[in-house]
């Protein structure tokens, strides 16, 4: 199949594609954002705290090496 005949098909069926109304739509990416930036603050607090846990550990050995 050439490149010419494939990007025609893809149109094509982008043409066929029930595409969401916008009152339907604003509202599912406003969910979407606050998952990401909810999982992002997760993330950073998860970050956050294993670093200072393995800073901690790392302070506790370091009497062990003299």
């Amino acid at each position: 199949m050439g490149l010419r005949k494939y990007s025609n098909e893809v149109v094509k069926e982008a043409k066929r594609v029930r595409w969401p109304k916008p009152d339907v739509l604003f509202p599912t990416i406003v969910v979407v954002l606050v998952i990401v930036f909810f999982a992002a603050f997760m993330l950073f607090v998860e970050d956050l705290a294993v670093g200072k846990l393995l800073g901690e550990i790392e302070r506790v050995f370091q009497g062990f090496k003299k």
